[in-house]
């Protein structure tokens, strides 16, 4: 408690007061691989970037033309990649063995799977953000190749699926092969995975800003200009290289003014009936996030995996021949985008009848995920979206005629209602269908019904139809993003003044009567003017040293792995430094000229880091 002119180094309230000490930095342990690699210049990385979006602009071209192939031969015994999901599908020449066409697939599925990629199998999105938090964006390269076979047999054979989870991860380990070849960080290959994502969903749905908001929303654990610049070029560079092979027209063809609501007080009563939709398609959207994974645990119990997917398979077949027969269309097959389009244009009416198809497009999804197909939950989520705003419209027209309500404006926020609640995305959501059906006029009716939507799925389903899996797996994912602002504060912000300041020759058992009812107790020793050291007393340190028998200095004990700082330092180099030197602790000192003496003000240890975050989100005390 004395340096070696015997005077106090310990100052009012307990912050130190003037010692003569030269910082001297410890020699760093040697680096690991991860620390050794060097971050790719951004320049590169964007020239990567641009090579993600041409090859999944391209392969979304390719998986679309190979989803065409298997539908029309499967289903309507041709050799043909011509294929228009905006089109109902013919009557089949199989007749009543038109069953069996999703058994078929099923199977072929189940072998492609299970032989060379079984993380393909499913929706796809789970597994990316899987291998963006917890794999440090590692996919293996035949993942690519899997889910394109895979998912094309299953949409094509009639699987009630989308097309978007297959590019999504496809896109994805094209950018995770891209930044595995390639010598970058961990988080450099993680921009690549959430940009090969943007620009899977870009060039599907002819959606560029959509595509731009799933990667952040979704993807991205961090954002900044060095993320968000790839993100964005290789979202463009898909969506340009989508529309030089599907046109520039938007995804779906919706009359002028659908959503046109009349600028006068009457019409919040139609923007309530909007909220009571979106209210509706939250219920609907947590019902089929317990649904999809009730079906996964009921198929789980049977043994065989083929057996399991072919009686799912066909559940599926058995569904759609049902509503072939009676009334005049499979509906719930393949991605469903005929269905949306006719609901949009009013070609499908009656209550009853647009919420039996909503049901019976959530059973199909449910049950050909749950038995093991590949494919996404996007398009059946903007089927079941469409019809049950539909239903909704139908339903309020008959009860109350002449209310200001539109079965088609219905469908369509129903749609965005639908996404929104049920991946958790409502930026995203509300972007996509606006660009899908470009119709402006919707944007607000589409606001309120999103987030409504998003409100009670969150009341009734805590986790989205994408974070559960994982959340089931172990593996939590963040449902908000915090910005780091503990990172901006200053080092003389997050220290810890009540520091003791000794010479490396002070018995450690003099100090044990100071630190009596301390959880912990941080000490710089110093010899010769110059830090030697750090000692951080703990319980078990009191304890052993109470028990030896001879008189132990501070010197012994004292850490050599620690760094100096000042303390208008920020915590973000404050905290890169500790972890690179994996350092102990930091001294926090005051240098003034060369002549003056060194003020040690405190230190910085982990716990203190851990404080400072957790006083940086205190604001956002909700549950997250």
């Amino acid at each position: 408690m004395a340096d070696e002119s015997g005077n106090s180094n310990e100052g009012k309230h307990g912050t130190p007061r003037h010692v003569r000490v030269a910082p001297i930095q410890p020699i760093p342990a040697p680096p690991t691989d991860d620390e050794s690699t060097e971050p790719l210049a951004l320049p590169w990385l964007l020239i990567l970037a641009l090579a993600v979006g041409c090859i999944t602009g391209l392969g979304a071209v390719a998986f679309r033309d190979l989803i065409g192939f298997v539908h029309n031969l499967l289903f309507l015994r041709q050799v043909s990649f011509s294929y228009d999901a905006s089109q109902f599908t013919p009557a089949s020449p199989w007749g009543v063995l038109v069953i069996f066409v999703p058994v078929v697939g099923g199977l072929l599925v189940t072998w492609i799977v299970d032989s060379f990629a079984p993380e393909a199998k499913g929706h796809g999105v789970p597994e990316v953000m899987d291998a963006i938090y917890y794999k440090g964006g590692i996919i293996r390269p035949v993942v690519a190749l899997v889910k394109s076979i895979a998912s094309a047999f299953a949409i094509g054979s009639g699987a009630a699926v989308g097309r978007e989870g297959p590019i999504i991860q496809i896109g994805s380990a094209l950018g995770s092969t891209l930044g595995q070849l390639i010598r970058m960080t961990a988080g450099q290959r993680i921009t690549l995975v959430a940009a090969g994502a943007g620009a899977g969903i870009a060039a599907t749905f002819n959606t560029p800003i959509g595509g731009v908001l799933f990667a952040t929303e979704l993807m991205m654990p961090e954002i900044s200009v060095d993320t968000f610049l790839p993100v964005v070029l290789a979202t463009g560079t898909a969506t340009f290289i989508g529309r030089l092979f599907f046109g520039a027209e938007a995804a779906f063809l919706v009359p002028a003014k659908l959503g046109a609501i009349p600028n006068q007080l009457s019409s919040v009563l139609t923007l309530a009936l909007y909220a009571l939709l979106g209210a509706l398609t939250g219920v609907a959207a947590a019902a089929l996030i317990r649904a999809l994974h009730w079906a996964e645990d009921a198929f789980d119990r049977m043994p065989n995996r083929y057996l399991r997917h072919a009686s799912g398979m066909l559940l599926v077949g058995v569904l759609m021949y049902v509503l072939w027969r009676s009334a005049g269309h499979y509906y719930v097959e393949g991605v469903g985008y005929a269905s949306i389009q006719a609901t949009l244009y009013g070609q499908l009416q009656g209550g009853a009848f647009l919420l039996l198809l909503a049901a019976s497009k959530l059973f199909a999804t449910s049950v050909s995920l749950g038995s093991g197909s590949s494919g996404g939950v996007f398009s059946p989520s903007l089927f079941i979206g469409a019809m049950l705003g539909a239903a909704i419209a139908s339903l309020i027209s008959a009860a109350a005629p002449g209310a200001p309500v539109s079965a088609p404006a219905f469908a369509m926020v129903g749609m965005g209602a639908m996404v929104g609640g049920g991946t958790g995305a409502a930026m995203t959501a509300v972007a996509m269908i606006f660009e899908m059906t470009r119709d402006y006029d919707i944007v607000l009716p589409m606001i309120i019904a999103v987030a409504v939507s998003l409100g009670v799925r969150r009341l009734l389903s805590a986790e989205s139809i994408y974070t559960l899996k994982l959340r089931r797996r172990g593996h939590a994912i963040p449902n908000a993003l915090h910005a780091n602002m503990f990172l901006v504060q200053e080092a003389g912000q997050v220290m810890e003044t009540d520091v003791l300041v000794l010479d490396h020759a002070t018995p450690f058992r003099e100090i044990l009567p100071r630190s009596e009812g301390l959880l912990f107790r941080h000490v710089v020793v110093t010899r010769d003017d110059r830090i030697l050291g750090v000692l951080r007393i703990n319980v078990g340190l009191r304890r052993a040293a109470s028990q030896a028998e001879s008189d132990i200095t501070v010197a012994e004990l004292a850490q050599r792995n620690f760094i100096v700082v000042t303390q208008h330092e920020i915590a973000f180099r404050v905290i890169s430094r500790l972890w690179k030197q994996h350092a102990a602790m930091a001294v926090v000192v005051e240098q003034g000229d060369a002549h003056s003496p060194v003020r040690v003000l405190g230190v910085i240890a982990k716990e203190h880091v851990a404080d400072s975050v957790a006083s940086s989100i205190k604001i956002f005390s909700g549950k997250h």
